[in-house]
């Protein structure tokens, strides 16, 4: 099973936990609230390591590939020229910045309009995250860069094929010239 539908069945399985907790009950409702930030915390904790571990390896292999041209464009993508440790620290900052909008959605709906079952599931798909996330597997978890996590990083879709970056030799080849033609 993919991650999004993964991440749907944790979902659908919370919202009916969450149901059975009494969060009208002051104490539990400061539980559920703790565990919330402590999930988060980790997250971020988790995060932060991952960089520092990137920016150690300083891994500056070349990586190549055409960004994926957006849905409804005809225009092909662009080529993009990093190293590998710029891609991850890349990555591992587009999850970062997932968290902090997560935790800013979950402050109005908890704060402003007292939604309490969120912070449960928040807190689990949190957690969820750091297990889907490729740089964490890759540089925490020791797991190789094939496959699945073969750098540039395809998105699974829900139902449909992994989309992402294009990496084949005449695709790069394609790029490079459509780049050297607007320079002229």
């Amino acid at each position: 099973m993919n991650s999004g539908a993964q991440n749907l069945v944790i979902s659908l399985g919370a919202m009916q936990l969450a149901r059975k907790i009494p969060f009208e009950d002051p104490l539990v409702l400061n539980y559920v609230r703790a565990g919330y930030v402590l999930a988060q915390v980790i997250v971020l904790g988790v995060y932060y390591y991952v960089s520092l571990v990137i920016k150690r390896k300083n891994d500056q292999t070349v990586l190549k590939y055409v960004e994926a041209p957006p849905s409804m464009s005809k225009e092909p993508g662009n080529l993009v020229t990093t190293t590998v440790r710029d891609y991850d620290l890349s990555e591992t900052s587009k999850l970062l910045r997932s968290v902090y909008l997560s935790i800013a959605m979950m402050a109005v709906m908890h704060l402003y309009f007292n939604f309490t079952q969120p912070l449960f599931i928040q807190a689990l798909m949190g957690i969820k995250g750091l297990y889907d996330a490729k740089p964490v597997s890759i540089h925490l978890l020791g797991n190789l860069a094939v496959g699945e996590l073969k750098r540039p990083f395809k998105v699974a879709g829900l139902f449909g094929p992994p989309t992402g970056p294009l990496t084949d030799a005449a695709a790069i080849a394609e790029a490079e010239k459509r780049a050297s033609k607007k320079e002229e």
